[in-house]
């Protein structure tokens, strides 16, 4: 397995996955991806549907890292999804499946499922990533000898769980950026309340596209990159998509009964991440029918996935709304999307990209690219805070289920698209806990509460303000690093 640019630097080297998992961006700017995607046979995929989360994992990712033994790899598999890690489930009967999927009723024709996705550590689906990440960056530092200073942007949810992945990891510090007072009081307690001395918390005064902003700019500084030690977990970072791979599997294995079957998904986005991740499962082979994109009120991709339009927004122009962690108005994994698009032609990528930078965006419908999309199955719609409210309420209502406000996002849109005899799975972000407000409005009730979490908005916060400023954050980490 080699990896390449999406804008074409270092072509004719060679690049493993070991290579590019401390990093994020390639030194031209662009995002890594495989010089081509690894195909499932029949025989793996009916020799897959019965394998634990943990072995399935082992199984997809050795087809990505092919420079780690396979008993390295399958022990941290292992040791990273086990139900003790993943015990915020709601249902005990279902803990060891690490992602369960609750079937919510038949709409429309079609089944339609949540795909329980926040049991790990932090009550989201980036645990599902960040856990292994975690651990791959300790066995890779550790067997050369290093350390890394982890620069990364959340919006809410990527933070914590980076910070629950990474504590205590020898070798590693983080530094979070987040956007001030723009994160949910649960969602920034699970941050600002860690006292680990190897976490580092930073509110940037802006949006969280600025604190993405400057995470680009420190990584475009490679003096300073490679000075400091500087790697990433952000989205961009090959390693947490390719293992949110592994639970579109496991999902399509639990809503089946046959590999003749297909199934759609749904996935709230705003980073493009997930929802990449889905995309490469198809690429590999799985009988997927639909990728539906749902954005809340910045819809950035909605709007690309209608249109062939991609234009980002300004920091003025993204809302703050009751689904934060999609408050994005530059989907920063979208370039993987656009590069199959395009036909893997790194040089249209790199103008188009550049056109992103200089003019705000760039037209796919205009050139003709666009009608291509439907090839690779992908469709959209939006949310608002009255969808959400109202999703919400009718899900506890008719299904006994409280959903967060990103899955409500991920329902609405989802019902949207259903088509008959086609099951629909719906990728759960996160437990309603981190969006209480919006839970109280909708349901006028307490959203539930594992107990673990009982008063952790009361305990002391630890976290530094700064101006959205690179060079100031630059200089933050390297006073923190000598």
């Amino acid at each position: 397995m080699n990896y390449i640019s999406t804008r074409g630097a270092g072509i004719g080297e060679r690049h493993t996955f070991s290579d590019i998992l401390l990093g994020g961006l390639a030194k031209d700017g662009g995002l890594y991806l495989p010089n081509e995607y690894p195909k499932v046979s029949a025989d793996e995929l009916a020799r897959w549907r019965a394998l634990p989360y943990a072995d399935l994992a082992f199984e997809i990712l050795r087809k990505f890292s092919d420079d780690i033994p396979d008993e390295d790899l399958r022990e941290l598999t292992r040791r990273t999804y086990t139900a003790q890690v993943y015990c915020n489930v709601r249902d005990e009967e279902n803990a060891a499946q690490i992602t369960p999927l609750k079937t919510l009723g038949v709409e429309g024709g079609a089944p339609l499922s949540l795909l329980e996705l926040s049991n790990g550590p932090t009550l989201a689906f980036k645990d599902m990533a960040m856990q292994l990440l975690g651990n791959l960056f300790e066995y890779t530092l550790a067997k050369h000898g290093q350390t890394l200073n982890i620069l990364g942007a959340t919006s809410g949810d990527t933070g914590s769980a980076a910070e629950y992945a990474m504590r205590g990891k020898k070798g590693i510090r983080v530094f979070m950026l987040s956007p001030h007072k723009k994160m949910s009081a649960f969602q920034t307690a699970q941050m600002y309340s860690l006292q680990d001395p190897n976490i580092f918390n930073i509110a940037i005064e802006g949006v969280f596209d600025d604190c993405q902003d400057i995470v680009k700019a420190v990584s475009n500084d490679h003096a300073f990159k490679a000075q400091q030690k500087i790697g990433t977990v952000n989205s961009i970072n090959w390693a947490r998509v390719v293992a949110q791979v592994v639970y579109y599997f496991k999902g399509y294995f639990a809503a089946t009964k046959s590999n003749d079957e297909r199934v759609s998904f749904t996935v709230p986005s705003g980073n493009f991440g997930n929802v990449c991740a889905g995309h490469i499962a198809r690429m590999m082979g799985l009988p997927v029918e639909k990728l539906v994109v749902a954005t809340n009120e910045n819809d950035v991709l909605d709007e690309f996935f209608r249109t062939g339009i991609y234009r980002v927004r300004k920091s003025s122009e993204t809302y703050h709304t009751s689904s934060p962690s999609m408050d994005i108005s530059k989907a920063s994994n979208f370039e993987r999307f656009v590069f199959d698009l395009l036909g893997r032609d790194p040089k249209r990528v790199l103008q188009l990209f550049r056109d992103v930078e200089e003019k705000g965006g760039f037209d796919l419908q205009a050139s003709g690219d666009f009608a291509r999309v439907q090839e690779f199955g992908f469709v959209s719609g939006r949310s608002s805070h009255d969808d959400r409210v109202d999703t919400i309420r009718d899900v506890f209502e008719q299904y006994d289920t409280m959903i967060d406000t990103h899955t409500a996002d991920g329902v609405k849109v989802a019902r949207e698209h259903l088509q008959a005899g086609i099951p629909m799975i719906v990728l759960e972000t996160a437990q309603p806990i981190k969006f209480g407000e919006t839970i109280r409005e909708a349901l006028e009730r307490e959203p539930e509460r594992p107990a673990a979490f009982s008063g952790i908005e009361d305990l002391p916060q630890r976290f530094e303000v700064l101006g959205n400023d690179a060079e100031r954050v630059k200089e933050f980490v390297a006073e923190r690093t000598r």
